[in-house]
């Protein structure tokens, strides 16, 4: 049984994740140039648990990397493979924007605002933390791992409300275009969330090119290949690699090989 209660404390989890974060201040009217970040897959933090096999984009737990903390509002992305039966307990966040997005098989979730359920490959899932929530995350498959992509956002509003939303994509939606799967506005397609970031999910064929125009002024993109080979604004990409991209309007993206990528339109200060 979850037992409500204020998790808000001096272990707040937009506290924690914010210690150690920079934001990019840039005056609009000196920018001259696309600037970029590369991160190959290789180069993320790595934590074998045995029952948990993560990958961490920025710095998570005991994974610390000065110059890996964030890209803009995005402070989080975990790339977890999690065993047959096994998961996360149930334990407290607040003041973040989470976002689950399955790869293969199931996950299970059970929080304290009285939501059960079974995001599949294809779901997406976003949960506010805000003012404090309690949550459990499972494989429930005796016979099958997971793997899971989790993303945690700091949240333009904070103490908000709970919150849990999850959808469900078809399969052509997003087929050799990017299908928006996050916005900002609870009426828009995809779940939403409490920041000004709008998340694109892209399956192209070989041969594809698309071009991505940003959502906002003053956001980046961190565009992560979770499946094939890209060429992004001419860098060169693989499995599991990324690309932060900002001062620039435009992405132009070239499928090398049958690809599927995530893209993450963010603001690259915290208001």
């Amino acid at each position: 049984m979850f037992k409500a209660k204020n998790i808000r404390s001096k272990h707040s989890d937009f506290d924690k994740m914010r210690a150690g974060t920079s934001f990019i201040n840039l005056d609009r009217k000196e920018i001259s140039s696309m600037r970029k970040v590369l991160h190959k897959a290789e180069t993320r933090g790595h934590a074998n648990h045995g029952w948990l096999d993560a990958h961490h984009s920025f710095s998570f737990a005991n994974y610390h990397n000065s110059e890996r903390m964030n890209f803009g509002v995005l402070r989080v992305l975990n790339d977890d493979h999690i065993a047959a039966g096994k998961g996360f307990g149930t334990h407290p966040h607040d003041n973040m924007e989470i976002v689950t997005i399955p790869l293969e098989g199931d996950l299970q979730h059970k929080d304290s605002m009285g939501n059960t359920a079974v995001i599949k490959h294809g779901d997406v899932q976003v949960m506010s933390a805000g003012t404090g929530i309690f949550h459990s995350e499972f494989n429930p498959n005796p016979d099958k791992d997971l793997k899971l992509l989790q993303i945690w956002m700091f949240p333009n509003k904070r103490n908000v409300t709970p919150r849990y939303h999850q959808i469900t994509l078809e399969g052509n939606e997003l087929r050799n275009q990017f299908h928006q799967v996050l916005s900002p506005n609870p009426d828009d397609e995809g779940v939403w969330a409490h920041q000004d970031a709008w998340f694109h999910i892209g399956d192209l064929d070989k041969g594809t090119e698309v071009n991505y125009a940003l959502k906002k002024e003053g956001n980046g993109v961190y565009a992560f290949v979770i499946e094939g080979d890209v060429t992004i604004n001419g860098q060169a990409l693989n499995k599991r690699d990324a690309l932060g991209v900002w001062d620039t309007s435009t992405l132009e993206i070239a499928a090398d090989s049958d690809a599927r990528v995530l893209l993450m339109d963010v603001p690259m200060t915290l208001s």
